[in-house]
C-alpha cells in the first residue's frame, strides 16, 4: 500500500521539490500552506508520515507538533520537522516537543527522502505475531501495542524501536553510537544527543505512575534495559 506523507509548509518551491521527489519514489503526497488547515488535514486524513515546517502561517509547527501528540488518533504519526534554524537547542526543542526528526534547510531531496524512508521501514509492523516480554513489559509487534503491568503505555515510532532494540537485548549495555547504528540504521546521519531526548521521552512514557525507571544510565558507557536498577 502507498505511503500517504502531508506536507505542511508553505513556501511554493520547498513544497513542489518535496512533492516531485516523493511521488519519483512512489508515495502520495499531499500539500497544506496553512498552520491550521495542515493540522485540520493530519487529523482528518491521519497520514503515515508529516514534513512539518517550523515557521507557518496562523499556526507554528511547534504548536501543530505539540497538538498532534497530544491527540490519542494522531499521536503515534511520525513527524519529521523541517526549519532554518539550526541551532542545537532549536533541534532539542523541536524533539522534545515530539518531532521523529530534524532536517535543516538548505537540505538535500536525497537526503529527505532517506529519513522518510527509514522511519516509513521502522514503523511497518512485524508480518507474523510476535511479542517480546521483559520486566512487566509486554510489547506486541503485530500491532504495535505496549502494555506495562496490565497498562497500555504509548509511544512513538522511535521510541517503540528504542525500546524493542533493549526488550531483544536486555542487560546488555549499548552506547549512543551503537543505537544510532542498530535503532536509526546507517544510511543517515543523526547526532548522538538525539538518543538522548529519546531515551528521556520513553523513561517518561514507561515511568508513569511511580514506575520503576528500568533503562539504566552507566556513565561513559551507554544504557540498558534492566530491572536490576
Amino acid at each position: 500500500m502507498t505511503a500517504k506523507i502531508l506536507i505542511i509548509e508553505d513556501d511554493p518551491s520547498i513544497t513542489e521539490l518535496i512533492r516531485y521527489n516523493l511521488e519519483q519514489e512512489g508515495y502520495s503526497a499531499h500539500i497544506e500552506m496553512d498552520g491550521e488547515e495542515g493540522l485540520l488535514s493530519a487529523t482528518a486524513e491521519l497520514p503515515d508520515l508529516i514534513l512539518l515546517d517550523w515557521m507557518l502561517p496562523n499556526l507554528s509547527g511547534i504548536e501543530i507538533c505539540r497538538r498532534l501528540r497530544r491527540d490519542k488518533n494522531t499521536q503515534n504519526i511520525p513527524i519529521i520537522m523541517l526549519t532554518a534554524r539550526s541551532e542545537e537547542t532549536d533541534k532539542i526543542r523541536g524533539l522534545d516537543t515530539g518531532a521523529d526528526d530534524y532536517v535543516s534547510k538548505p537540505f538535500s531531496p536525497k537526503e529527505l527522502i532517506a529519513r522518510v524512508k527509514a522511519i516509513l521501514r521502522r514503523i511497518r509492523p512485524a508480518l507474523s505475531e510476535q511479542t517480546l516480554e521483559y520486566a512487566g513489559i509486554i510489547m506486541d509487534l503485530s500491532y504495535r501495542k505496549i502494555m506495562r503491568d496490565g497498562e497500555p503505555i504509548h509511544l512513538g515510532p522511535t521510541e517503540f524501536n528504542i525500546l524493542k532494540f533493549f526488550m531483544e537485548n536486555p542487560r546488555r549495555v549499548f552506547s549512543r553510537e551503537q543505537l544510532l547504528d542498530m535503532v536509526w540504521g546507517n544510511d543517515i546521519y543523526v547526532e548522538s544527543r538525539t538518543v538522548d531526548v529519546h531515551i528521556r521521552r520513553l523513561r517518561k512514557a514507561l515511568n508513569v505512575n511511580g514506575k520503576q525507571n528500568i533503562i539504566r544510565t552507566v556513565r561513559s558507557a551507554g544504557y540498558s534495559l534492566d530491572e536490576d536498577t
